[in-house]
């Protein structure tokens, strides 16, 4: 062996790559291209996160104004109403009167999403239903003492 020349392919030199140098560029290229367009269409169809706007005191109860519907998940744990919103929004808190009783509500952010809780010296029970109203969505809430 006095060189790397391929005489007749007896020698350890590899033979010459026919193939292209550019070919992986363009895979990678392509790649980069479809990640990004696909991207830019999650971004298009995802929809707006819901944003809690106000919430406002009606008689018997609360008016909660989102920009869209969030999910929701409520219980009445202990006569205390809490409702737990995928959506954010600000920490508030106010108080309402139910039957000449005072009534204390706030909302917080959590782990979950967004949680309003409703709190009164008795147990309480409660209803809610929501609806579309000028696109935006009014979440009603009604409150009795148990």
């Amino acid at each position: 062996m006095h060189g790397s020349e391929g005489k007749d392919d007896a020698h350890s030199t590899p033979p010459a790559d026919p193939r292209s140098k550019l070919f992986p560029r363009v895979m990678a290229s392509l790649a980069i291209f479809g990640l990004m367009v696909g991207m830019m269409i999650g971004r298009l169809t995802t929809p707006d996160p819901s944003v809690l706007q106000q919430v406002e005191v009606i008689d018997g109860g609360l008016a909660v104004w989102f920009n869209n519907e969030p999910k929701l998940h409520g219980e009445i744990v202990d006569g205390t109403l809490a409702l737990l919103f995928q959506a954010e929004g600000k920490a508030q808190k106010g108080q309402l009167k139910l039957n000449g009783k005072d009534v204390n509500w706030r909302t917080r952010l959590s782990d979950g999403g967004l949680l309003l809780t409703v709190l009164a010296a008795r147990p309480l029970q409660g209803e809610w239903a929501g609806q579309a109203v000028d696109d935006r969505w009014r979440l009603e809430i009604r409150l009795r003492e148990q």
